[in-house]
């Protein structure tokens, strides 16, 4: 989003700016008149093909015909690089800002010893160098932090992900990971799992007795690390769902241990005392319960209560529409976040699922947007559309070298992955509280049609779905007569929620 421009203050300068009409203070005087810093700047980052001689550069000029070069406008301005020649704003010593995020770059990757930068880190360099935003290059790499990293990791014999691990760890530290894995300097490697193992090294130290310490290792070792490296890449549902399992787990145990309760001891009645005496998130002790159990460390007749399913906050239809109307405000939030949002709103997504969009996900045409979120292309109705034709024509953060292929419908902070989901939930509950909506949303979807059309539409299993219809009210037996009508009736070219 771009800044807000400072207020203007026209006790101080009378004379408004020739080319925005408010009172600032004077930059230059142009053959058009005074300008004020802020057009002066816009002036010198207009760049194209001049309107009256064909110039292929730094447009500062105004015309009826558009925008003109310095010849043609009559403008006088120092816009050429020392150091490349180049048409561009400069930064320092006549240089403009790509030519001195190279230096910068040269030098922060550069072994001290040889000066010269590793056989693999050429890549890394040289995308940092070409990023399409140099000035955001230039505020990263000039960050002591990142100076010392950069600096260390220049002294580093061979790039490889142990070798990235012996460096002190950082945030920085994992961005430029990401950077390297990015730009095929390291191999992809699932990062979900190892921040798991990393935050395991702590998890013993929250047990209030040490006897329980071999118990609890055995249950992260085979309920959880096992299948999560069976299972990798991790999710990040997965990855969340087995920490709150397991400090959940933490907390039973420790809980035994205050009430002087072993497991061998661990009858039916502990297990309903420590599920009622706490918020519901206590039933989570179920896994580590059902593991006991397998283990033959409790009985085999403990059973953990059940949640009782349904019970979930949902949009009703009028805040459906109410949240509809707010999503379609382009002041209420960014283009990125309204387009989030419909998808939500209108197909009942999980952040989880629609943050791994990419753009041949999406189809634009002059008539239509269409998203596939897992079966045929379904189109964005009107005027929900417009939010992803304004996105479509200006993707989201693909200026710097964190995201080079450009084909992450919501890219993140991370290169090459897309934008935390938890982020985004946050990012757009001034319109909707994700869940709810979703909830929301799939209560009328289940109403449409059969369960297992609308699934294969939205991108769910129809087991799934159908769990949803039944705690929103909607039941799966009533279509299941009319599925056979329905998939004759359907026709070529159609999309299945159309059906």
């Amino acid at each position: 989003m771009a800044r807000p421009r400072p207020p203007e203050d026209p006790v101080a300068y009378r004379n408004p700016c020739a080319r925005c009409g408010e009172h600032r203070e004077t930059a230059a005087h142009w053959p058009d008149g005074r300008v004020c810093q802020l057009c002066r700047r816009q002036a010198i980052r207009t760049k194209g093909t001049c309107a009256l001689c064909d110039h292929q550069g730094v447009l500062p000029g105004v015309s009826i015909s558009g925008p003109t070069c310095r010849a043609c406008s009559g403008i006088r301005l120092k816009i050429d690089c020392a150091i490349c020649g180049a048409e561009d704003e400069l930064y320092s010593e006549g240089r403009c800002w790509r030519c001195v995020l190279a230096v910068l770059v040269d030098g922060a990757l550069s072994h001290p010893g040889t000066g010269q930068i590793a056989k693999d880190l050429i890549p890394l360099a040289d995308a940092l160098k070409s990023m399409k935003r140099a000035n955001s290059g230039l505020t990263w790499i000039r960050q002591p932090h990142v100076q010392i990293f950069l600096s260390s990791l220049a002294r580093v014999a061979t790039v490889r992900h142990d070798q990235i691990d012996a460096l002190p760890r950082s945030t920085t530290r994992e961005f430029v990971r990401s950077l390297l894995v990015t730009h095929g300097v390291l191999p992809q490697r699932d990062s979900y799992l190892m921040t798991f193992e990393h935050w395991l090294l702590d998890v013993p130290a929250r047990l209030t007795s040490p006897a329980h310490s071999t118990v609890l290792e055995k249950y992260v070792r085979w309920d959880h690390l096992r299948k999560m490296r069976a299972r990798s890449p991790v999710s990040r549902g997965t990855f969340l769902r087995s920490k709150q399992a397991i400090t959940v787990a933490v907390d039973f145990l420790n809980w035994m241990d205050a009430e002087e309760i072993s497991l061998a001891e661990l009858g039916q009645d502990d297990v309903e005392a420590w599920a009622t005496g706490g918020t519901t998130t206590r039933l989570i002790a179920e896994r580590f319960l059902n593991w006991a159990r397998k283990e033959g460390l409790v009985s085999r007749n403990l059973r953990m209560p059940q949640h009782r399913r349904g019970t979930a906050s949902r949009l009703t239809l009028d805040e459906q529409q109410d949240a509809s109307t707010r999503a379609l405000d382009p002041n209420m939030m960014t283009v990125r976040d309204r387009a989030a949002a419909v998808l939500v709103l209108v197909f009942g997504q999980q952040l989880e699922r629609l943050v791994r969009l990419k753009w041949r996900d999406v189809r634009v045409t002059p008539d239509a947007v269409y998203v596939s979120l897992g079966g045929d292309p379904m189109p964005i109705p009107a005027p929900f559309d417009d939010a992803w034709r304004e996105l479509h024509a200006n993707p989201a953060n693909c200026q710097t070298a964190s995201h080079p292929k450009r084909d992450l419908v919501f890219p993140g902070s991370k290169p090459g992955q897309p934008i935390n989901p938890g982020y985004l939930a946050n990012r757009i509950k001034a319109i909707i509280r994700a869940r709810a909506a979703r909830l929301g949303a799939l209560d009328e979807l289940t109403k449409l049609g059969p369960v297992v059309v609308v699934a294969g539409a939205l991108g769910y299993s129809p087991r799934t779905l159908e769990t949803y219809a039944f705690d929103g009210g909607a039941t799966y037996a009533r279509y299941l007569g009319a599925v056979k009508e329905l998939a004759k009736a359907a026709t070529p070219g159609t999309s299945m929620l159309e059906r």
